[in-house]
């Protein structure tokens, strides 16, 4: 069983990877869409996926001590 200090890193490289590919969208290069088809349910699956790391990662920032 994944233990949630194992999480943070991998939704860390998730955030990373999330913001690379809005970087890339808004110079029209959605790499997502590219590689899955746009609007497919995996894309769609693969966008909730990293936004669930974005909130992991800013809860695990808000808690930090």
């Amino acid at each position: 069983m994944i233990s949630l200090k194992q999480l943070t890193p991998v939704a860390g490289w998730l955030v990373v990877v999330g913001a690379i590919n809005w970087g890339l969208a808004a110079l029209g290069f959605n790499v997502v869409d590219m590689v899955l088809g746009v609007g497919s349910p995996l894309g769609q699956i693969v966008y909730i996926v990293i936004g669930l790391a974005g909130a992991w990662m800013a809860y695990t920032m808000a808690t930090k001590k």
